[in-house]
């Protein structure tokens, strides 16, 4: 008995968690912004330095369109293909106010827990801490099949790589500074984001807006 109360506490104490942030309608995704494909490659590179100023709805909506949102949504497919289709990959959105779910299918956050959980993100990097959103990039491997297979991992890892290559290369062709990372306490975003044994946290993102470069006088 005590510890179906138990479990019943936290599910509520979760469950009251999210409901304090509200669902992100974001807009529609900008399809002519951005340099050309090459330009987007020859320009892409790590950035550690952040702007803490947040980003706007629209490069907040654009980014994770082209992280993995539906680019032909009458068959149901996304910018990042996955094996077998099976879109195993999910896109959380971690921010100062707390952390949300990319829905492709309806382009909008949801939320997920309040609090600002980039700490978490960061580990031992504080520089990814005073990035604005910093993107985290989960693969649910039952989507896969048997989950506990290492050729499932495999492939979880591979489909999380495509998404970062997204969206390193949207940040690249549109101004932003990203870097792609494996550290952060997987741990503690897993208890945090009330993640279950088959979602495996693949990399994520810090990405905000380039800090001015300075410019000598000479």
């Amino acid at each position: 008995m005590r510890h179906l109360l138990f479990i019943l506490f936290v599910f509520n104490a979760c469950t009251l968690s999210a409901q304090k942030l509200e669902t992100v309608k974001l807009n529609t995704p900008d399809k002519t912004r951005g340099s050309v494909v090459m330009k987007a490659f020859a320009d892409r590179h790590s950035e550690r330095n952040f702007s803490e100023r947040k980003l706007s709805l629209q490069d907040l909506s654009d980014l994770l369109w082209a992280a993995c949102g539906m680019n032909r949504p009458e068959k149901g497919l996304t910018t990042a293909p996955s094996a077998m289709n099976r879109q195993d990959i999910d896109v959380y959105a971690i921010m100062e106010e707390g952390a949300y779910l990319y829905d492709p299918k309806s382009h909008e956050l949801r939320p997920v827990a309040a609090g600002d959980f980039r700490s978490l993100i960061a580990g031992r990097q504080d520089f990814a801490r005073k990035a604005p959103v910093s993107l985290l990039i989960v693969s649910e491997l039952s989507r896969l099949g048997n989950a506990d297979a290492e050729g499932t991992r495999l492939t979880g890892a591979i489909d999380g790589g495509i998404v970062s290559q997204n969206i390193s290369l949207f940040c690249a062709g549109c101004g932003l500074a990203t870097v792609p990372r494996g550290l952060m306490d997987k741990d503690g975003l897993a208890k945090s984001l009330n993640l279950s044994a088959t979602q495996m946290l693949v990399l994520n993102h810090p990405v905000g807006y380039p800090l001015p470069q300075y410019t000598p006088n000479n």
